[in-house]
């Protein structure tokens, strides 16, 4: 027993003189094995919170989504307050605020160019508002950052399904990347195509989804203005919520998309 006593003493006196030696030492870390996330994601992962504001024409019709025929004079919020929005979110935690500036329907929260379907042909603030610089403005004065939706299907452009329509999605998209600001996410999801107004086709079209909106070009294109953008959606490239809609995560939630 005192013979073996000794003996595990005696182990544990070389094992911190080995340690003692090796303190110095350099050691380099080990290589990571499987995804690891970008620096960008992880600052992302740290924020915990963001909120997600829906207010367009739907607010008005009681519908979760628009058909595309909704005219913009539905559109007419007379006691909005997006300050009280914003400092509700910073005392509740959010880091980060994203708003729908566009959705299904098509209904532009922002004064468009390139569209008669927007809040310039609203009621509201006689037709000089715009409610995605209200927001984004009203978000980083309370030290919240600014995040955009812009849906990818559009339920009341004629053109939809056609080339034509993705340039005029990119153009949109050029708008709201250059006149507001800092935008810390781009977020776009998997509801493409299907019945809508489209101008009064009022039909049900499809498109290719792997294909139709040529994701890396217009990815890349609006990377080039604002290169610290993070994209969600159904595939990626950068975020994507954990699971399911429902925040249920997979067993295997690393990888549960081939």
């Amino acid at each position: 027993m005192i013979k073996n006593l000794n003996k595990t003493i005696a182990t544990i006196g070389m094992a911190s003189l080995l340690f003692a030696c090796q303190e110095k030492q350099e050691v380099k870390e080990p290589q990571a094995i499987g995804p690891t996330p970008s620096k960008e994601q992880l600052a992302w992962h740290d924020m915990e919170m963001n909120a997600f504001i829906h207010f367009t024409t739907n607010t008005f019709t009681g519908k979760e989504w628009g058909y595309g025929d909704e005219s913009p004079e539905i559109f007419n919020p007379t006691d909005l307050d997006v300050d009280q929005w914003m400092e509700t979110l910073q005392k509740a935690g959010f880091k980060g605020v994203i708003l729908t500036a566009k959705h299904h329907d098509g209904f532009a929260l922002f004064p468009s160019d390139y569209t008669e379907h927007d809040i310039a042909n609203s009621p509201y603030k006689d037709g000089k508002g715009d409610l995605v610089k209200e927001v984004a403005e009203s978000a980083r004065a309370h030290g919240l950052k600014f995040g955009i939706y812009l849906s990818p299907w559009d339920r009341n452009r004629e053109d939809y399904g056609e080339a034509s329509y993705v340039e005029y999605y990119r153009n949109q998209l050029k708008e709201v990347f250059t006149n507001y600001g800092d935008i810390f996410e781009m977020w776009f999801d998997g509801a493409n195509g299907g019945d809508g107004y489209y101008g009064g086709a009022n039909e049900e079209r499809r498109i290719d989804k792997q294909n139709y909106y040529d994701w890396p070009t217009t990815l890349a294109m609006v990377e080039e203005m604002q290169p610290a953008v993070l994209f969600f959606s159904d595939a990626g490239p950068d975020l994507r919520w954990v699971g399911n809609e429902d925040g249920v995560g997979g067993t295997t939630n690393w990888n549960t998309i081939t």
